[in-house]
């Protein structure tokens, strides 16, 4: 595989020290570390088709061999998949996402499960919250997905499972998942068995976010519980807290860049309709 230079969630930059009135995409995009969780934004995917994860969960590994798609070739398949231009200040983070999300994928010790697949999704329908189009907001998601040789679908259906299976739980029922039988126990019981033998579990971002994601559906979002759980999963509590605080980071400065750019937009609008004001009034003088 080519190689790549990994983006860091972890460098911070100050909007407020910029000159420029909106954070260029660029820079917003280089420095992908932080959103505030707010509950008001996350989407609840209704109207998707529900299939059990017996029949749709879908295992992909890292080819053994050396034929491995590169990161290069990920990106060009995004773009032949979707060949609309993007506004820059979601096409830029996107592009760096993929590329992170490529090195993920290609893994040795990588394997679809739920939990990635919901992160993933909260991740982006922030990301993609209050993009022109709804219909496009899907096609790129589509797009993307694919571009990893993943199924969308899967995504969308196992995370809305995931979701709807979160919002019946409480604090307590949700860590004791080992003792319950059920489609989502089973899932977690994987994954607590594979997190708990070296070399066979790929912890990632992504996972974080989906673990807070279900406890914020089950109204437990106490460092206890938080605990609790990562300790069920064998995950390691401290990876969880710190990319759990670089996604608090990246909402709230994704937050503060729209905002900046709607302002920047209504004032851009506001000086042509002026000029063609100002315009009209003269041509209507000179005759």
């Amino acid at each position: 595989m080519a190689a790549v230079n990994s983006v860091s969630f972890s460098t911070v930059s100050q909007f407020s020290d910029r000159r420029s009135p909106v954070p260029s995409a660029r820079s917003l995009a280089s420095n992908f570390d932080g959103f505030r969780f707010r509950s008001s934004v996350f989407y609840h995917h209704s109207g998707v088709r529900t299939s059990s994860f017996s029949s749709r969960l879908v295992i992909h590994c890292m080819s053994a061999g050396t034929d491995v798609t590169t990161v290069a070739e990920t990106k060009l398949n995004f773009l032949k998949a979707y060949k609309r231009p993007i506004p820059s200040i979601y096409n830029s983070v996107l592009q760096e996402l993929i590329v992170q999300q490529h090195l993920m994928r290609y893994k040795r010790t990588y394997r679809y499960d739920p939990v990635f697949a919901l992160g993933f999704v909260t991740v982006y329908d922030q990301l993609m919250d209050g993009y022109p189009s709804d219909e496009d907001r899907e096609a790129i998601f589509q797009a993307y997905i694919k571009a990893l040789n993943e199924d969308p679908e899967q995504y969308r259906i196992d995370a809305q499972k995931l979701e709807e299976w979160a919002r019946s739980q409480s604090a307590a029922s949700l860590v004791e998942f080992a003792s319950k039988e059920g489609e989502v126990e089973s899932v977690l019981k994987d994954i607590a068995e594979r997190a708990a033998s070296k070399g066979s579990f790929s912890y990632s971002r992504f996972f974080a976010i989906g673990l807070f994601r279900l406890l914020e559906l089950a109204n437990a979002t106490e460092p206890s519980i938080l605990e609790k759980l990562c300790a069920a999963l064998n995950v390691d509590k401290k990876s969880v807290d710190r990319d759990l605080d670089v996604y608090r980071n990246l909402l709230s400065k994704l937050v503060q860049a729209k905002e900046l750019l709607k302002e920047y937009v209504d004032r851009e609008k506001k000086k042509r309709d002026e000029r063609a004001g100002s315009q009209t009034a003269n041509e209507a003088v000179t005759k």
